[in-house]
């Protein structure tokens, strides 16, 4: 089985019963981010980039199944610590190019409101929060 291979299955498992703010299966988020690269890296941290904070997977998982170090760097970069606040994790994210990457594509996503059925004030709270977390990225490392 290749890398992106397992890392499809991981990912299934990680997100099974798993459900989106739509009430969609949250595994269509990271195949959509997937599918914007072409790269096996970046398709399979992008597949991946939820599964240590959604799921019981470690990195120390996912080094015994063979990911590289650039892959398990990047996924740590995308894994929010407890306690945590989003703007130090959006700089954390920004340190690391493959990273940077995912996180750009995943925050694109997340802004696509045409998968909800209503949108909140909440839901504009978090719009503003990414457009945010978007400007900090795209200025990171320039």
């Amino acid at each position: 089985m290749s890398n992106l291979d397992q890392a499809i299955s991981i990912a299934v498992k990680a997100h099974s019963d798993q459900f989106d703010k739509a009430g969609r299966p949250y595994i269509l988020h990271p195949l959509r981010l997937m599918f914007r690269f072409e790269d096996e890296p970046e398709m399979i941290v992008a597949v991946m980039h939820d599964v240590i904070e959604d799921s019981d997977f470690t990195y120390e998982d996912l080094k015994k199944l063979g990911f590289s170090t650039e892959v398990i760097a990047a996924i740590d970069c995308l894994t929010r610590r407890e306690n945590e606040d989003y703007e130090n994790f959006i700089l954390r994210a920004s340190q690391n190019i493959l990273a940077k990457k995912i996180k750009i594509e995943d925050i694109k996503d997340n802004l696509d409101l045409t998968r909800l059925n209503n949108i909140t004030k909440t839901d504009l709270q978090r719009i503003e929060k990414y457009h945010r977390a978007l400007k900090v990225l795209d200025t990171a490392s320039k």
